[in-house]
């Protein structure tokens, strides 16, 4: 088995324009590198600002959210990406605020506010940590069946999320506009896959950034677009440990680490995702290190989140689309978005343009990313010798 993983490791299919220790012109790898940072931009900051406005913090406690989420989630991506010692992955994926704590956190800010809500995350962290080593022994739980399953639900899962950012409509148009959202987000669809099909390395390398760039013009000749207010008197924004202090409390522990146990099946499955888009194995001892490194690496960026004032982090799944419709899976890449986010978390208003974004253009392209998740699920079946039991199983 160790001889196949090394042979596709060495030998990247057709699909692939640049594999995962290829080297590739900084140029390129910058170009992609940002397209992995706006599909994630988003879906990084919409989970802090959910809590935040469900627990009616200020614009200040909000702003130090977003600029907070997106350092921590720069710093768990470069470690994810660069793999230092059995932490990390190695495999080109981003990290973010988990949407799967959003619920535990509210409830922890409704008990105790920030404090409690950072005490809880850290506590509850080392769940992950705890559990990585074991996951290759574990492994017959976690099989290419169950991973393709769960691959294919996290893919099904998010869909509607794109399909709600539609809904949320443009901003700046009254109720009698309100149809324009759709167009504009399938107009977005459009310029992303007439792209793809010009069947050409560049044009797939840019078809994400050219949706975007459409889809934000389109919206600014509507004049849809609200310029984001920034506050020119804070252009840095430096983190600050423990900043809000911390807070515990046990009756909050075991849905806390639930859903740390929740979100490590997620993660294997956005691995496995980043794995097989990737043209790298989703089997044997190369796999099962990533797989442990990764979940490793999502437990410690966790611990440091909370310290500095971030909600848990998690690896995320829109990685995946971007390296299914640019062929490109190069390490180089996941270094330009990790620094990005580092930066853009130190800069305020460069967050708070970015955020800027309309929703329904984000929400087509997202749509063809997570549609992209689910098709990576049912080729990891594809592989798999479909017997009775498997069939069982998987409708179950």
């Amino acid at each position: 088995m160790a001889e196949t993983d090394t042979q596709r490791s060495d030998s990247k299919p057709k699909r692939v324009l640049y594999g995962l220790n290829d080297r590739m012109p900084w140029k390129q790898a910058i170009f992609v590198g940002l397209q992995h940072l706006l599909a994630m931009l988003v879906g990084c900051v919409t989970a802090p600002l959910i809590v935040a406005q469900a627990l009616d913090f200020s614009p200040e406690e909000q702003a130090f959210l977003v600029s907070i989420s997106l350092f921590t989630s720069g710093l768990g991506t470069l470690l994810q990406v660069k793999s230092v010692g059995v932490v990390g992955s190695g495999l080109l994926t981003v990290t973010g605020t988990s949407f799967a704590f959003i619920s535990p956190l509210i409830i922890a800010g409704q008990k105790g506010g920030i404090p409690l809500m950072l005490g809880m995350s850290i506590i509850s962290a080392p769940t992950q940590i705890i559990l990585a080593p074991f996951l290759p022994k574990l492994k017959r739980y976690f099989s290419p069946l169950v991973s393709g399953v769960v691959v294919i639900l996290i893919g099904l899962s998010l869909i509607p999320t794109s399909m709600f950012n539609i809904g949320l409509g443009l901003p700046n148009m009254s109720e009698d506009q309100a149809w324009i959202a759709l167009p504009m987000a399938i107009f977005v669809v459009a310029v992303v896959l007439l792209m793809n099909a010009l069947d050409k390395p560049w044009a797939r390398m840019g078809a994400i950034l050219a949706g975007l760039i459409a889809g934000y013009l389109a919206c600014l000749i509507l004049g849809a677009i609200s310029p984001p207010p920034i506050d020119t008197r804070n252009w840095l924004n430096f983190p600050t440990p423990l900043k809000y202090g911390l807070a515990f409390d046990l009756q909050l522990l075991i849905p806390f680490i639930f859903i740390f146990i929740a979100t490590t099946m997620e993660s294997i499955g956005d691995l496995t995702a980043s794995s097989d888009v990737s043209g790298e194995p989703t089997n044997g001892p190369v796999y099962w290190k990533r797989i442990r490194g990764g979940v490793l690496c999502d437990g410690i960026n966790s611990m440091v989140a909370g310290i500095f004032g971030a909600f848990p982090n998690t690896t995320f799944s829109q990685n995946n689309g971007v390296i299914q419709l640019t062929g490109v899976a190069s390490r180089q890449c996941g270094y330009v978005a990790a620094i990005a986010l580092i930066i853009m978390g130190l800069i305020p208003p460069v967050g708070a343009i970015f955020a800027a974004m309309p929703k329904p253009v984000m929400g087509g392209l997202t749509l063809i990313l997570f549609g992209l998740i689910f098709a990576a699920g049912v080729r990891i079946l594809h592989s798999i010798q479909m017997e009775h039991r498997e069939i069982v199983l998987l409708a179950f």
